[in-house]
């Protein structure tokens, strides 16, 4: 089992910048590939950003591309969410996620794929 917890969410004028932290515990956090995702009010699950178990991989929605980055420090266990220039339709609730992987270069953007999940932190943009 692994557990997750986000934090970092809030309310910010659009424009302005929020960082989410996941903090994993459980199994050894380098087995496992990361992923961010959102979900806003009747809308479905997306991946906004994904990162390999090494970091060296990302992958990013088109729609964050340029504003948000995603990283991870495998010797503190937690993945970060850099999201700058932020804008209302940006507004939901934000989800970490880790996969198990053997490889430890590849991502994926299927949330189907991955096998834990946190609680969700909301992040609320206001115009």
């Amino acid at each position: 089992q692994v557990q997750l917890v986000e934090s970092g969410g809030g309310l910010v004028q659009a424009g302005g910048s929020l960082r989410l932290s996941c903090a994993a515990s459980g199994r050894p956090f380098s087995w496992y590939g990361m992923g961010w995702f959102r979900q806003a009010p009747g809308k479905e699950r997306e991946c906004v950003a994904a990162i390999s178990r090494s970091g060296e991989t990302t992958y990013y929605a088109d729609s964050v591309k340029g504003r948000f980055t995603i990283s991870r420090d495998n010797a503190k266990n937690l993945v970060y969410l850099q999201m700058n220039s932020l804008k209302p339709e940006d507004t939901a609730v934000y989800y970490c996620a880790a996969i198990f992987r053997a490889s430890t270069t590849s991502v994926t953007s299927v949330p189907a794929a991955y096998d834990y999940w946190g609680q969700g932190t909301q992040v609320t943009v206001s115009s």
